[in-house]
């Protein structure tokens, strides 16, 4: 497995730690293939309960490192495919998140069964901002989460919201004080570890019965907007402009 996901198994509860701390954990093609392989390696399974999802040294995800925004991806790209297989994950999944999350980093939220966040926590979804347009099945599963005039709010203006304001529209589980999103996490996995593997896969399954078709159809129309958007003049110029930023000014 790559160095840019670690993963650790304990009492049936796998942890999948994002570990590109120098980038703010940024995605990038070899994080989304590692992180993909560990998704779908962990999928059907009899020996695991539960899986946490967090980023190394307390900051979840800046989202997609832009620097792999410069080019059209030929097929599904390594962010899709990523997506794909959390989607088919057939055992619980919390996020742990400190930090930020960002972008793609939020997106992915939607696909986890529990999120706990410190109180701290930025969050952010600028596809807007960028000249781009939402991806992750965002475009339906957030209105289902926080109703459409949040949902709106969100994705049309791109600007960060807090960890408070997420709870109050039911975007997350629970809020913690910082550096104990983890720990929180950990003991929601433990609870599960005790549990019938049987029923937490059935329970999964009949909860996303009716989600899982509405989100592939979706994943693929966002798909083709998405490449057009990218391949604008106005997205490569938001690109450009975030390149020449000081880097305190990219957080």
């Amino acid at each position: 497995m790559n160095q840019t996901v670690l993963l650790a198994e304990r009492n049936k509860v796998l942890t999948i730690t994002i570990n590109r701390p120098e980038r703010r954990n940024a995605l990038d093609t070899a994080a989304y293939t590692a992180l993909t392989q560990a998704f779908e390696s962990a999928t059907g399974r009899n020996d695991l309960h539960a899986i946490i999802l967090q980023g190394a040294q307390q900051y979840f995800t800046a989202g997609n490192d832009l620097r792999d925004f410069q080019s059209k991806p030929e097929g599904e790209s390594p962010g899709l495919r990523f997506l794909k297989a959390l989607v088919n994950t057939d055992i619980p999944v919390i996020a742990a998140v400190e930090g930020a999350a960002i972008g793609i980093g939020v997106t992915m939220l939607m696909h986890c069964d529990f999120i706990i966040a410190a109180s701290d926590t930025s969050f952010r979804i600028p596809f807007v901002p960028l000249g781009l347009c939402p991806e992750g099945a965002s475009s339906v599963l957030l209105a289902q989460y926080v109703g459409i005039r949040k949902a709106n709010e969100w994705l049309y203006l791109g600007q960060p919201f807090t960890a408070q304001e997420a709870f109050e529209s039911k975007f997350i589980n629970k809020i913690v004080p910082p550096g104990q999103a983890l720990d929180k996490a950990s003991k929601m996995a433990n609870t599960m570890a005790t549990q019938s593997l049987l029923s937490l896969k059935t329970t999964k399954s009949l909860l996303k019965r009716t989600l899982t078709p509405l989100i592939y159809e979706t994943l693929d129309c966002e798909r083709e907007a998405f490449i057009k958007c990218l391949i604008s003049d106005e997205a490569q110029a938001a690109f450009q402009q975030f390149f020449t930023k000081p880097e305190k000014l990219k957080s």
